[in-house]
């Protein structure tokens, strides 16, 4: 017996003997960012840069009163969901329940994500604080305060449930007893719109209970996840006295498995939001821009970056700030810095992210993070990998003086026949999808299925993202 296992394994690829070692990532044909260390095994002369989004220049954006803002793309226009109040200024000092009595969910809309109307939709009696009529949600206690909307991407979902969002809050313990007997428990509760315009509650009571919260007074947002198969959501939670992020995942968006905490803080940090989301190129990494509150320096915020696969702990690869408050004193006043939900294209080579007063911050696609690399030159050996697809393209900016050449090679890392380094013509300039072409083409389809690295050489040169296609 012992014979016959020895031959068995002389009889296997050498591959498969690395494999027990060493996991291979199975890529397929799905974009990759190098937001985390996934794809990376080595780096030589160069590391992982965090990108700084660029602050655009105002164009009468809406301007959302409170902290938490929704952004989403539907198929011809873009939909913004904020905060208002129907006594301006009002405050939680000068009254809590009516207070979040006088919250509503105002609406905007646009066809390109920058110049926005606010539109007369008619759908409650006109109200002097808001006389444009942009009011889609009324008269829901504690659901105004941070109702947050997504569109439903599971297969199969009714039209009338396309749209679905979550809001509340759960009441501090012990206090406002009297009105949560009047008016019924805290916690979040479940709305569906066929058209994001038109709400109604899934159901009456809430589908995430108060007390998973404490006290949920942030924005709690849930997506259908293409990757997980399930609705999920990242919620606000006191983590040991911090400000944290727990989540939980469900089946019909009414039934939900215990909340795990995330533990995604550094020591001493408060992230006060989870803004969790699929990001839209690569919907099986999860994008959070969440809000870190320094509560003994004036409670001064700014936006970090994390990302997460699945149910797999946030990356912190990034532990500087994303977002900085700026100059001036507006960004550093009490809780100024709240990034929304939403991060789309707006452009043939942008994306936007939007924050608390109208703010629009742009970034190429894929571009919060990448391999970075000196003029003297760097190297990236990625971890052993398959996919499957006919062509390699990277998205990547080089200087004038930069390049990049890309080397396919084998699980023992021998650079494979037509696919070395001396194969591949020099690749410089910027381009968000460029096809890597060695001296016998472009075609890979001869490794589709095969554990391969892949070795980037570069000067003076980022790369953000790769991914293989398949044949045109």
């Amino acid at each position: 017996m012992k014979i016959l296992c020895l031959c068995a394994v002389l009889l296997l690829p050498a591959w498969s003997v690395v494999f027990a070692e060493e996991p291979v990532r199975e890529i397929g044909s799905r974009r990759e960012l190098f937001v985390d260390r996934f794809l990376v095994g080595e780096l030589i002369d160069t590391e992982l840069k965090l990108h700084t989004p660029q602050l655009m220049p105002a164009v009468d954006p809406p301007r959302p009163h409170g902290h938490y803002a929704t952004v989403l793309k539907a198929d011809d226009q873009f939909q913004f969901y904020y905060r208002g109040d129907t006594q301006p200024g009002n405050h939680w000092k000068k009254g809590w329940e009516q207070y979040h009595d006088g919250e509503v969910t105002l609406y905007a809309e646009s066809k390109d994500g920058i110049h926005w109307t606010l539109p007369d939709l008619g759908i409650y009696p006109d109200h002097p604080t808001f006389p444009a009529g942009n009011v889609v949600l009324m008269n829901e206690f504690l659901v105004n305060h941070n109702f947050t909307p997504f569109i439903d991407t599971r297969p199969g979902v009714p039209e009338t449930e396309k749209y679905k969002a979550l809001g509340g809050l759960a009441y501090q313990p012990n206090q406002h007893l009297e009105v949560r007997k009047r008016r019924g428990p805290g916690g979040l509760k479940a709305f569906v719109s066929p058209d994001g315009i038109h709400w109604k509650p899934l159901q009456a009571d809430p589908v995430i209970p108060e007390a998973w919260g404490k006290y949920f007074d942030s924005q709690n947002y849930a997506f259908w996840s293409e990757s997980e198969h399930a609705y999920v959501c990242y919620f606000r939670r006191f983590i040991k006295g911090y400000r944290g992020i727990a989540r939980t995942t469900s089946q019909d968006f009414i039934h939900w498995t215990p909340f795990q905490e995330m533990h995604a803080n550094l020591p001493n940090e408060h992230l006060y939001t989870a803004c969790t989301q699929p990001y839209f190129r690569a919907p099986h990494i999860y994008f959070a821009l969440p809000t870190r509150f320094m509560a003994k320096r004036g409670s001064a915020t700014d936006i970090l970056f994390m990302s997460a696969r699945g149910a797999a702990p946030f990356d912190r690869e990034f532990t500087q700030s994303f977002i900085r408050p700026g100059i001036g004193q507006d960004g550093w006043a009490n809780r100024a810095n709240y990034a929304a939900i939403g991060i789309h294209q707006t452009g043939p080579a942008e994306m936007s992210l939007f924050l608390t007063g109208g703010r629009r911050y742009t970034l190429r696609l894929d571009g919060v993070a990448s391999v970075n690399a000196p003029l003297e030159g760097g190297t990236l050996i990625t971890k052993l990998l398959t996919f499957t697809g006919n062509e390699l393209e990277i998205n990547y900016s080089t200087s004038a003086a930069g390049q990049i050449q890309v080397e396919i090679q084998d699980v023992e890392g021998n650079p494979l026949p037509g696919f070395t380094l001396a194969d591949c013509e020099p690749i410089y300039g910027d381009h968000i999808a460029r096809t890597v072409r060695w001296k016998d083409g472009t075609d890979v389809s001869s490794l589709s299925g095969k554990p391969v690295r892949l070795r980037f050489v570069m000067h003076d040169a980022d790369l953000y993202a790769l991914k293989f296609n398949p044949a045109r």
